[in-house]
Formats: C-alpha cells, sequence, structure tokens
C-alpha cells in the first residue's frame, strides 16, 4: 500500500506527535476510532485525538491547527458523515497544506465510503456541499481541494474493512503506520559519535527476526555509554514489538521506590492500562509473567547492580512471548552471567578510539574558529586523559566552551592533579557498591600495583594483607573497575585517578593522612615529619629512591597502623630498634645495605626483590 512520500527536505522536521486523527466523532469515536487509537497507543505510537464536539459554524480551535502542524503522520478517517462537518473539512485541509509544507504523511481510510464519492463529491458527500456552497462559499473550493487530493492517496477502502474484521485492519494500519515512521523519524541519537556501528552490532546479537525469547547484556565500566546504546537500540526497533519499556536507572529507583514498584511500571509502560497496585514482588512477578508471557514485548532494565533486580523484572525467558527481547545494562557482569535468569549473550561496551573521541569532544568544546594550533595540541591532551570515555569528554568539552587558551592550559593542569568531580562520581557508584574489603583491594591496585604482574609475589602480598585476593580480583574484574592485560593489572586512566582521588580525600596536601603513599615527595614529607606527629592513618608506603637519597623512617610508634612497605632503596640509619610495627603485614626491600634489620615482632611476610620478584614476573 502506497501513502504520501515525505520530500528529503522535511527530513530534520520537528513533530511532537506521532499521528494525529481527523474523524467525524458521530460516526465512529465509540468504534473504530477508539479501536485504531487504543492499537496506536499500545504500539507506543504518540497519537493525537480530539475528543471535543463543536458546535456547527464554530471555528476550528487554534490549538487543534497546532497539533495537526506537529504530527508526522495524519490519518484521516472518511466516514459517511465526514464532510458534513466544516470543522472536520478545516481539518483536512489543514493536513494536506501540511503535507505540501512540512512532508507530513497522510493516510486515509475510507470507512463505509467509496473513494470516488469523496473525491467527487456524490451522495452524502454531495449532499453535505450544497449546504456548505449557502453557508461557507469561501472555503467551499479550498475543501472540494482537499478531498480530491486526499482521496487520489492510496488507503484502506470498504473492500478492506468488510465482514466486520475491523480488529485485523486496525493491526495492519497500526503496522503500516509503524513502518512509515521508522523509515523517516530522525533519530534523537542520530548525532551521536560511533553510535551506527555500535547499534549495527548490538542489533546482530538481538536477532530480532530470529524468533524465541532473547535477554542481551550490556555490561561495561560506569561512563562508558550503556545506557545510550541501549537507548539507540530501543528507538530503533520498539515498533516491531507488541509493547515496550524502558526502565531507567533501577540500581537507585529500587533503593528509593522498591522493586515493587518498578514492576507496575513494566506491566504499565508494555500494556499502557493502570494496573492494580503490586503489594509484593512475589505476586509482580506471577502479575508480568501472566500478563506478558503472550506478548512480543522488548523491555530495556538499565542499570541493574543486584541479582534480585533481575530475577523481580525478567526472572526467566518464560516470562515473555514469542519473539521478546530484553535488554539488561550493568556495571557487574556476575549479575547478568548467573545460573538464573542467564543471560544469551553479553556484549561489551567498547569505548571512542581517538578519532570518534575528538569527534565527540570538539563537539562539546567547539574551536574550529579559532583555527590555533594550541587549541589542537590542548584538545589531544583531554581526549588522552579521557581515555576513550564518553562520560569525560562530554563533561570536559562542556566544561571548556567558550573559554581561553589560558584557562584551557589551566583546567587542563588542574585536572593532573584534582580530577573532575562530575567525573569522579559517576565513576565512583562502582566503588560504592564494593564490600571493605574489596574497596581496599581495590585501593591497593590503584596506588600500588597497576602495571605488574598478577604473579604468586604479589597476590601471596595481598593475601597476607587479609585482602582474599582469588576472590576479590574476580569481583573487580565483574565490575569493569579492573582488567588483567598480558597478566598484569590494569585499569581505565581515570578509574585510577579514581581510586587515587579517593585515598587522598579531603587532604591532598596532608600525605600524612592518606591510607596509601606513592608519590615520592609525599613519602619524603611524611620522613621529615617531627618524631611527635601522628600518622596512624597512613597504611601502606612505596618508595624508590636513588643512590643519593638516604631517609629516615619515621619511628613506629608514629606508623603503628602500617601494614605494607614497598622500599626501594638505602636508608640513612638501620631500622630503629622498636620496628616493626604490630600490624605490618608485608615488607618489600630492595638494595638495603643493612645486613640485620631489626629485633622484635615477627613479621607475616618478607619479600627481597634483589632478584627473586623479578624473575618470577
Amino acid at each position: 500500500m502506497a501513502s504520501s512520500s515525505s520530500s528529503p527536505a522535511f527530513s530534520s522536521q520537528s513533530w511532537n506527535h506521532d499521528v494525529f486523527l481527523s474523524f467525524r466523532g458521530e460516526d465512529t469515536r465509540k468504534t473504530f476510532v477508539d479501536h485504531l487509537y487504543t492499537a496506536l497507543v499500545q504500539k507506543g505510537i504518540y497519537t493525537y485525538k480530539d475528543d471535543e464536539t463543536l458546535p456547527r459554524g464554530e471555528l476550528i480551535n487554534p490549538s487543534l491547527m497546532k497539533a495537526i502542524e506537529e504530527s508526522q503522520i495524519g490519518v484521516i478517517i472518511f466516514s459517511e458523515n465526514y464532510a458534513n462537518s466544516s470543522w472536520c473539512l478545516d481539518e483536512l485541509a489543514h493536513i494536506m497544506k501540511c503535507k505540501d509544507t512540512r512532508g507530513q504523511i497522510v493516510i486515509p481510510i475510507f470507512y463505509g465510503v467509496d473513494p470516488s464519492e469523496v473525491r467527487k463529491q456524490k451522495q452524502k458527500y454531495g449532499e453535505a456541499f450544497v449546504k456548505h456552497e449557502l453557508e461557507n462559499k469561501t472555503k467551499v473550493e479550498s475543501w472540494r481541494k482537499a478531498l480530491v487530493d486526499a482521496s487520489n492517496i492510496s488507503g484502506w477502502e470498504p473492500k478492506h474493512i468488510a465482514n466486520g474484521h475491523e480488529s485485523k485492519v486496525i493491526i495492519e494500519i497500526v503496522e503500516k503506520i509503524s513502518q512509515r515512521l521508522q523509515l523517516v523519524s530522525p533519530s534523537a541519537n542520530a548525532n551521536l559519535i560511533g553510535i551506527a556501528s555500535r547499534v549495527q552490532s548490538l542489533k546482530s546479537k538481538l536477532q530480532i527476526g530470529s524468533g524465541g525469547v532473547r535477554m542481551i547484556g550490556i555490561w561495561g565500566v560506569g561512563g562508558g555509554g550503556k545506557t545510550t546504546l541501549a537507548s539507540s537500540v530501543y528507538e530503533e526497533i520498539s515498533r516491531k514489538f507488541d509493547g515496550c519499556c524502558f526502565l531507567e536507572n533501577i540500581r537507585e529507583e529500587s533503593s528509593k521506590k522498591g522493586l515493587e514498584e518498578l514492576q507496575q511500571k513494566i506491566l504499565y509502560g508494555v500494556l499502557r492500562e493502570k494496573i492494580v497496585q503490586v503489594e509484593r514482588v512475589e505476586e509482580g512477578k506471577h502479575m508480568i509473567k501472566h500478563r506478558l508471557c503472550h506478548r512480543k514485548v522488548l523491555i530495556v532494565l538499565d542499570d541493574v547492580d543486584q541479582l534480585d533486580q533481575l530475577k523481580a523484572l525478567a526472572g526467566s525467558h518464560d516470562w515473555f512471548g514469542e519473539g521478546s527481547r530484553i535488554i539488561i545494562t550493568t556495571r557487574d557482569v556476575h549479575v547478568i552471567s548467573t545460573t538464573a535468569p542467564r543471560v544469551d549473550e553479553i556484549h561489551n561496551i567498547s569505548l571512542l578510539n581517538d578519532d570518534e573521541a575528538m569527534e565527540l569532544f570538539c563537539k562539546h568544546a567547539p574551536c574550529g574558529h579559532k583555527h590555533k594550533k594550541d587549541y589542537e595540541l590542548l584538545s589531544k591532551s583531554v581526549v588522552s586523559y579521557a581515555g576513550g570515555l564518553p562520560l569525560a569528554l562530554t563533561v570536559l568539552g562542556c566544561f571548556l566552551c567558550g573559554k581561553d587558551i589560558n584557562e584551557w592550559r589551566s583546567a587542563i593542569a588542574r585536572l593532573k592533579e584534582i580530577p573532575d568531580t562530575n567525573i569522579v562520581e559517576k565513576l565512583q557508584i562502582s566503588f560504592d557498591g564494593l564490600t571493605p574489603v574489596e574497596k581496599e583491594l581495590f585501593l591497593d591496585i590503584a596506588c600500588f600495583f597497576r602495571g605488574q604482574y598478577k604473579n604468586e609475589g604479589i597476590m601471596a602480598m595481598l593475601d597476607a594483607c587479609g585482602f582474599y585476593p582469588v576472590i576479590g580480583i574476580k569481583v573487580l574484574l565483574e565490575k569493569a573497575l579492573i582488567t588483567i592485560s598480558d597478566g598484569r593489572f590494569d585499569m581505565h586512566d581515570l578509574l585510577q585517578e579514581m581510586g587515587r582521588y579517593i585515598v587522598r580525600g579531603e587532604h591532598p596536601e596532608n600525605p600524612e593522612k592518606h591510607s596509601r603513599v606513592w608519590k615520592k615527595e609525599d613519602v619524603l614529607k611524611i620522613c621529615a615529619m617531627d618524631a611527635t606527629k601522628e600518622l596512624d592513618m597512613v597504611k601502606a608506603v612505596r618508595f624508590e629512591c636513588n643512590s643519593y637519597d638516604l631517609v629516615e623512617l619515621p619511628s613506629v610508634a608514629n606508623l603503628k597502623n602500617l601494614r605494607w612497605i614497598d622500599w626501594r632503596g638505602d636508608l640513612a640509619s638501620p631500622f630503629p630498634t622498636n620496628f616493626p610495627p604490630k600490624n605490618l603485614c608485608c615488607l618489600i626491600l630492595d638494595d638495603i645495605s643493612q645486613k640485620r634489620l631489626w629485633r622484635g615482632y615477627k613479621v607475616i611476610l618478607i619479600l627481597y626483590l634483589n632478584n627473586k620478584l623479578k624473575q618470577s614476573g
């Protein structure tokens, strides 16, 4: 079936409604139009249906004209008495005008009348125009032209709606409207950098036309674009389903409102009808399965961080009808890889490459009009700092937009010491979800072990500190906080910055208040402090000094909570006689000249790095 085509000139047109329904109320309001409207809404098609009735002769409401102009498709239901209403004819004329001037699509439905009756104004339409000739001479010609133009567009005729099979025809009409919207709707995400290839990759995993029920998990670091990808795919494919629901920010919403309210949102989103309040999670599970098991649905569960959330909202494939697709975004791969329910495939989010990252940054911090090499070099510096993370590129681009070259230099220099809080807060969500011992493990890796081999020596050190690294490292990997690359500990640059930012806390210039000290200048500052200075917050120290750096170790009375030392270089004097602290679990020494270190407490683990650890790496 054909319909009016949309000119490319209108491709960027903005619409507030998908469909405007023009109809004669007394003929079809409570029958065909009511059923059509319900079907369109259930399909997620935003439809304007005016439910007012104007007395004969009154002017059409300006807000109605505006609604017509803001609708992408005009559906005209030509019924027996349609032409009796001057209001309907005004609507029709304006719809046909919008077709020519705004690229609006027009779909006619001939309900109980033949297209020729409309085109030539015969029978009831002819009778109506006899009256209009007497009352509205100035408008008659425009109305006649609108009727002729609209009736020449291929649409649904009486033979299509014969024998009382209205429901079948309505399904066909809704499907056709859905297809037309997909073909011409400008995507809200069309201008997103690098989205097209990522959307295609995810769509191939969803296997839309293959039948069955598929659950796909999108996993990756915070700020990496999981939600953006899910929403882009949702927008592109949602019209292929009987019902859809995009449930945002489940991690936060479930803690605020409870899983029962989220279950209600799914039911309302898919069914588009008021649902009896869900009192218990188990009741909600039963309702979702009972109401949706025969429906082809698309559901996105965004930012799931607990298994009970997934079990409550999409507990099994058999909760949903044939052809359904469930998309789950998460920072924790464990949530979507457990036994019930297990996703069919995990889609690992890919960060932006250098070209995409530069394009995204420049989109938010345009400097094309400046044409200065300095801006190009600084932009490259920001892109390198962001490491392909869309969140960071967007935040930094918006921040630098409109600032001069000196402000750029100052901001970038500050970032090296103080990361942007908007970025840190987003990344820290994953960290906040760790247990206390997992947090300690992550901070040790961020401060000391990134780039080092995950070997027996380091695992023994972490185990000696009580971090249970075998299971702890597994958790950090699942939450995308760390990676193992070529056998070495690794992580995104900004995650390492976040970890170190957490350690420095509110006292970046006071290393004696940090739990971990790794910067040479900070260690030297601590070692130079007065013997009465409290250093009980310091838990771990790494120091690499040159042959001419002879440093005094602080008194153990000050370092009573020290559990870990990695000292590369000589000391100005032997270890203090009261060394080591009671909590010391691990001591790594390299190039220490003294043979006898101390007398006193037994150290749980002593590692000499002269050769052994280097060889095992």
